[in-house]
């Protein structure tokens, strides 16, 4: 199950795990987007899923466990970027004290609230059947500390911390949660096109394909509490081997 994946990177995990023969259910604020985009990959459906609403997400969930016949990974991506409060953010940073509150709110609310609210509805299901993975999206580090970047930084912030808690409260039950992220900035459309001009280079979503098939394959059974970052992921998994 991958929230988010209408676009961007729940786009591209949800592309890579189609086509590495997993069942997908990928989810998205309209059911209509959502069952167009899963229309395009192999054995995939959309869901309508607000992560933000708790009536939506037990819904979704109780959709999701009866087509798929079960849920063996929660791919936490839904998300919103500074865009949705400041369009022009990279290049021309706004302070905290600018931030529209109901801006805030959305942020927070799907970033984080979100990411909560799905995998509490997901968890109990996979205590019962004994087994889970989840996989928590974040982002770079300077990037939940960077000028101009509340609510996003925060919001991010808040959802790694989650990550690592819901990591130590599983631990032992068959159910591994880790968390994976780009390494840079992604082509999702969250970046000002302006800032593309000056220099920058984004990387693309299907860099997060390689990692997440792993992380739904055999190899990374007990694989538990880790943070895997994307354009580095090929020299982590040398070292985890070495």
């Amino acid at each position: 199950m991958v929230t988010g994946g209408t676009s961007g990177l729940g786009l591209a995990m949800a592309s890579a795990l189609a086509s590495a023969g997993a069942t997908v259910a990928l989810t998205g604020r309209s059911g209509g987007r959502a069952s167009s985009v899963a229309a395009e990959l192999p054995g995939a459906v959309g869901i309508e899923l607000d992560v933000r609403d708790e009536s939506s997400v037990a819904r979704a969930v109780d959709q999701v466990w009866s087509r798929l016949g079960g849920i063996d990974m929660l791919v936490n991506n839904a998300g919103i970027g500074m865009r949705t409060v400041n369009p022009r953010f990279l290049t021309h940073p706004q302070g905290f004290w600018e931030v529209p509150v109901d801006g805030f709110r959305a942020v927070v609310e799907t970033n984080l609230t979100g990411y909560f609210l799905v995998a509490r509805e997901v968890v109990p299901r996979m205590l019962e059947a004994g087994a889970g993975r989840i996989i928590n999206i974040s982002t770079s580090d300077p990037t939940m500390r960077r000028v101009g970047f509340v609510p996003y930084g925060p919001s991010r912030a808040g959802s790694e911390a989650l990550s690592r808690v819901m990591a130590a409260d599983l631990r032992g039950t068959g159910i591994t949660v880790n968390l994976l992220l780009p390494g840079g900035l992604t082509d999702t459309g969250m970046v000002p096109p302006e800032a593309v001009t000056e220099g920058r280079t984004l990387l693309e979503s299907a860099v997060m394909g390689p990692p997440i098939v792993w992380l739904a394959s055999d190899d990374a059974a007990g694989v538990h509490d880790e943070r895997i970052v994307a354009v580095e992921f090929e020299q982590w998994l040398r070292d985890r081997k070495g």
